[in-house]
């Protein structure tokens, strides 16, 4: 018999899309996969150089829990030159990618039925996590843009309420909380003595305004605030696993002590790859942001051609979330089944709404070559020519 905790869990919708999409490939048939969040670019040359020195140098053995001290002097440099706060290199955490350190930070942080703030549409990872640390999500539906607020935060707070969780840029929509509204969520985590657990991963893939970090705003909220980042989506290290967090020493300290009895410690090779990344020359990060702001200005172009899809422009990541529901009721009733059959007969992967816990929509992801972008545009304008009408 099952533990109770795994009983129910649900695994990520968008790896197994992913999974299923390369298998098509693999038996042959041409699928143009836009599910993953991946960059299709190679991680930078200077990167695996760095991996091959320390993999030629022996640097091969364990590591503190926390990670590589010149690592994470590394990360309190890049917090307070790109975020404006200030850590100590005992205030920050290596592991094994963003996703697990936000795995150790739910775990750390919840108490049985603690009820944990999250937005929606979400990253379904978020909500299955604070299942698994014992916590109960209490999911905030927002409405296009998809904008959170802090009126919409304080009507969901309970005495039962002590986590809040932000992702800015988001996952699946591209929004970001405007910089006035982020300033009165942090008056209000504070006032009401709320975690805040701020998921900024795509926080170098911004496209119309500048990033802000709420723990640079003052003391009081950086103390209730773990800031959690990663190389994955900036430097094209998916496969490499290494991600980050700053916050309160004791925070830290716990997520430490848990981290060494799950993982011992992230990979020594990542990790000095990860050094490199932050360290060294930034041009490949801007080459990457300009690649993908070009494929999202032309989407952007063709989904104002198709009025049968409604759309609103992401302020960053990679991801367009895409209406589909003018066109449901008729061939297709709900969003998966649409994006199924999308799948099967044109041969375009995408994510269905559901897997965000918001049906009705799906979510296209850019960080594919122009090449597939464009295939991708035309199958679907033949889908919807030949299905939907």
């Amino acid at each position: 018999m099952l533990a109770k905790r795994v009983i129910h869990l649900l695994p990520s919708p968008t790896m197994m899309l992913d999974t299923k999409a390369k298998e098509l490939q693999g038996q042959g048939t041409p699928i143009i996969n836009l599910t993953a969040g991946e960059p299709d670019f190679q991680t930078p040359q200077h990167i695996k150089n760095a991996a091959i020195q320390a993999i030629e140098q022996g640097i091969t053995r364990y590591t503190s829990p926390q990670g590589i001290l010149a690592l994470r002097q590394a990360i309190v440099q890049k917090f307070e030159k790109e975020n404006n706060i200030r850590y100590e290199p005992s205030e920050i955490i290596v592991g094994a990618g963003s996703k697990q350190i936000l795995y150790t930070a739910f775990q750390v942080l919840c108490d049985i039925d603690d009820e944990v703030l999250i937005p929606l549409p979400t990253w379904s990872t978020f909500v299955e996590q604070v299942k698994l640390a014992g916590g109960k999500p209490v999911l905030i539906k927002l409405q296009p843009p998809f904008k959170m607020t802090a009126t919409a935060i304080e009507k969901h707070i309970t005495t039962k309420t002590k986590i809040l969780l932000l992702n800015s840029p988001s996952n699946p929509t591209g929004t970001m909380i405007d910089d006035n509204e982020l300033k009165k969520i942090a008056k209000l985590a504070v006032e009401k003595n709320l975690w805040i657990i701020s998921d900024e991963i795509y926080e170098k893939l911004i496209y119309t305004n500048n990033h802000l970090s709420i723990a640079s705003l003052n003391e009081k909220v950086k103390s209730h605030t773990i800031t959690i980042g990663g190389v994955s989506k900036s430097y094209a290290m998916t496969g490499w696993r290494l991600g980050y967090a700053g916050g309160p020493k004791e925070v830290i300290t716990a997520m430490a002590a848990l981290q060494s009895q799950i993982i011992s410690n992230a990979s020594s090779i990542s990790q000095m790859a990860a050094l490199a990344a932050l360290k060294e020359e930034q041009q490949s990060v801007n080459e990457m942001k300009n690649a993908f702001m070009q494929r999202r200005t032309y989407l952007l172009e063709q989904f104002a051609t198709m009025p049968q899809f409604s759309v609103i422009a992401p302020e960053g990541a990679f991801y367009l979330f895409v209406s589909v529901e003018k066109l449901l009721g008729k061939t297709y009733q709900t969003s998966s089944a649409w994006c199924k059959a999308l799948l099967e007969k044109a041969h375009v992967a995408v994510v269905p709404g559901e897997a965000f816990l918001y049906p009705g929509y799906f979510r296209l992801s850019f960080a594919a070559s122009m090449e597939d972008l464009k295939k991708a545009v035309e199958k679907m304008k033949n889908f919807i020519t030949i299905y939907e009408t």
